[in-house]
């Protein structure tokens, strides 16, 4: 007998159903038990409300919280198209889910833009507080009279709270006003939709008729003393006491119904607006913890032995349901547009359209149809169930995966893996990605590194290099690291430098290590961050069979990319490592005492580049800086956007390999900030990095600013040192 499984939009239809049939109870059960307040220092729930109009509030707000109910319930049927993703609460990450969430609920996130982050704020906390007093009172308004709690002392702390919070929760809705409609933040105003007004107005409309109907009712009330309490309503009955009671008793009524009008237009709203985001948020902040590292992307099984015969992202239903369930998260409030290098920079990307295009499709090709993610403008069609109705390839080509959107958004959304699963959908199927890639691949597929060069020359740049050995990768390894090189390491000739500046470095520390060689293939990071997995693959497997053979446990990289692909995607396919970069080993060697220092020092000026491979997608920020930071001498000066807001260089995402001939270059940009800091010297702890920003500061026409890895930073400090105790040799007299 099959097992019947209830579905979770079921469950939101279920939840709907209970709170209009309790809220149908709320109302009658007052009336059969005739329970009323006795303490003259109370209010009546209802007092002044004729028995009509009790009645149909009862009945349209259950009707409406149903409706509302079975609107969501519609959503939820959208995400449920998605693919499954794992994103199970368990005993390893519960406490990092309520943590996250926590972080959603109390708006620390948002916080990271104080200016509306505080708004915000206003906003929120303002109307949870209403809200919470609201359902108080209907508690209240339930229990029996040996129950009621809301009178005395308590109920003047009661009115104080709410009137404060109200002001609060008004204060807000202003400042959102004007900073919507006339400060008009660029990434604000390019997505301010009429909605917005609908939603700030209901909003405001709640607040000013709250306060309006609190005023009138304590003014037919006869405007008695213990009122005072109520902070805005007792300045309001005192201000029209003179208009008489039975008059301020219609007034009061008047008021009363067109707040209850602006309740039931919120709970309209609610799930057919963005407004959504008030509860899909904080439930995205506690479902952002997943299985694999942000650095990862999401696994395909092996090509080489798959039944499947689609792969990437082209319909709804190729993106999982958490995939989905972002488009409705999403708060508009554009901050990954803000960060996003390749839309600063006039390319045709932007991370938040990305999201709502995703979220377009979803909606308008459902079953049934609902409310897009925003207002979508009425010259725009969707024809079929495939996100390139609304998303162009430009705009994923633009990425360069640097994961400043995903770190941005203050309830974690993912942004990237989105694009990247798009970008599979293009490479593998289409063959759509741009010429210089198919340059790229074929250099990959036949000399197995991105160059094109020679493999047997991989090793070359270590030839004049004492004690550094080179292992086959056919047989074990018998040395406590392996250094893996990576392409730019081994074949550009800037990057070779800093090969051989870290294995001086090494070999002064007395570290066991060896080298590949010829026998080291590149990693794959480029094909799989443009799409092309079958190459990746090709790599990976070959390079996880030849590591595993030889018995490798430690590795130590120069590169991020070759870092995070060997830390983060190999295990993936069975290739479990340590792994380590190389400013991470250098700071451990320093600290430990194995590198000395001793008389080390640089009299520069000194900024450093963050690399977002090493940055954003692995958290490792400080290591570099304490490389550095450890040379007297050094006046380290950082860029305005600098750690996890550092503005990438322009290579991520395989961009390395692609022209770029749309708005301003993005190491350009960067280099230009570099610049900015009066830097005589740029530090960087990835070749890629090295490249485009000594690229970009020579296209400045500054030659005298020197760009220059960690490691040769440091190497040089050193041999400076060495230099300046070295005896001084006076020559003979030959008396």
């Amino acid at each position: 007998m099959r097992r019947f499984k209830i579905k979770p939009f079921q469950i939101a239809i279920i939840i709907g159903i209970a709170t209009a049939l309790g809220t149908v109870a709320s109302g009658i059960a007052p009336r059969l038990t005739g329970w009323a307040e006795e303490s003259p220092v109370s209010r009546e729930v209802f007092g002044g409300i004729s028995e009509p109009v009790y009645w149909m509030f009862y009945a349209v707000v259950s009707v409406a919280l149903f409706s509302c109910a079975w609107l969501v319930a519609q959503r939820i049927k959208n995400y449920e198209r998605g693919r499954p993703d794992n994103r199970r609460t368990t005993k390893a990450n519960a406490k990092k889910r309520m943590a996250d969430f926590r972080s959603g609920v109390w708006m620390k996130t948002l916080m990271r833009d104080p200016v509306a982050g505080t708004m915000h704020s206003f906003i929120y906390f303002g109307f949870l507080v209403l809200f919470a007093a609201t359902i108080i009172l209907e508690i209240d308004h339930q229990l029996p009279d040996n129950l009621k709690f809301l009178h005395g002392g308590i109920y003047q702390g009661y009115s104080a709270t709410a009137d404060i919070f109200g002001v609060i929760f008004v204060a807000g809705i202003v400042w959102a006003i004007i900073r919507r409609y006339v400060q008009r933040p660029y990434r604000i105003r390019i997505k301010t939709k009429p909605e917005d007004a609908l939603v700030l107005g209901t909003f405001l409309l709640i607040g000013v008729s709250g306060f309006l109907t609190e005023g009138f009712r304590i003014a037919a009330e006869g405007t008695p003393d213990f009122e005072r309490w109520s902070v805005i309503g007792y300045p309001i009955a005192t201000l029209v006491d003179g208009w008489g009671r039975s008059t301020n008793a219609d007034i009061h009524q008047a008021f009363w119904l067109l707040h209850f009008v602006a309740f039931i237009a919120f709970l309209i709203l609610l799930p057919t607006t963005k407004l959504r985001h008030m509860v899909t948020s904080p439930m995205n902040m506690y479902l952002g913890n997943r299985e694999r590292p942000k650095g990862a992307m999401k696994p395909l099984p092996n090509l080489m032995e798959t039944e499947l015969d689609s792969f990437g992202a082209i319909t709804v239903e190729d993106f999982t349901w958490k995939q989905l369930f972002d488009t409705d998260a999403c708060t508009i409030c554009g901050r990954c547009t803000s960060v996003c290098p390749a839309h600063l920079t006039g390319k045709p990307l932007d991370p938040r359209e990305i999201v709502l295009k995703v979220g377009e499709v979803m909606t308008a090709t459902g079953n049934p149809v609902v409310s897009p993610p925003v207002t979508v403008d009425a010259a725009i069609t969707i024809t079929a169930n495939s996100v390139f109705e609304r998303v162009t390839s430009e705009e994923l080509w633009a990425c360069t995966t640097c994961r400043a959107c995903d770190e941005i958004c203050p309830v974690n959304i993912e942004i990237v893996d989105k694009i990247l699963d798009m970008r599979r959908y293009l490479s593998l199927m289409e063959s759509d990605f741009p010429v210089q890639l198919g340059n790229v691949y074929r250099s990959m597929e036949n000399t197995t590194n991105v160059y094109g060069m020679n493999q047997g020359d991989r090793g070359e740049w270590a030839a004049d290099l004492d004690g550094v050995d080179i292992v086959d990768g056919t047989s074990a390894l018998n040395h406590e690291y392996l250094y893996w090189v990576g392409c730019a390491g081994s074949f550009d000739d800037r990057n070779k430098k800093t090969s051989r500046a870290m294995a001086k470095l090494l070999q002064r520390a007395d570290i066991d290590f060896a080298i590949l060689g010829p026998s080291e293939l590149c990693t794959g990071d480029s094909a799989r961050r443009s799409g092309n997995e079958y190459i990746f693959q090709m790599l990976a497997l070959q390079n996880i069979e030849s590591l595993n053979t030889m018995g490798v446990t430690k590795i130590i990289t120069q590169c991020p990319h070759c870092f995070n692909t060997l830390k983060n995607e190999y295990p993936q396919y069975g290739g479990n490592y340590e792994v380590i970069h190389h400013s991470q080993l250098l700071m451990e060697l320093i600290d430990d005492g194995r590198l000395s220092l001793e008389g080390a020092s640089l009299s520069e000026r000194i900024t450093y580049h963050d690399s977002c491979y090493l940055g954003r997608h692995n958290d490792v920020y400080l290591a570099p800086r304490k490389v550095i930071g450890s040379l007297a001498g050094i006046d380290i000066v950082e860029m305005p956007r600098n750690g996890n807001n550092g503005l990438c260089c322009g290579a991520g995402g395989a961009r390395m390999w692609m022209e770029e001939s749309i708005g301003k270059k993005v190491n350009t940009e960067r280099a230009q900030e570099a610049l900015s800091t009066g830097a005589e010297r740029v530090a960087v702890a990835c070749p890629f990095c090295w490249v485009m920003m000594d690229d970009g500061i020579k296209g400045e026409g500054r030659d005298d600013v020197v760009v220059s890895d960690i490691a040769e930073v440091l190497l040089e400090s050193i041999e400076s040192a060495d230099h300046a105790d070295a005896p001084t040799t006076i020559p003979s007299s030959g008396i």
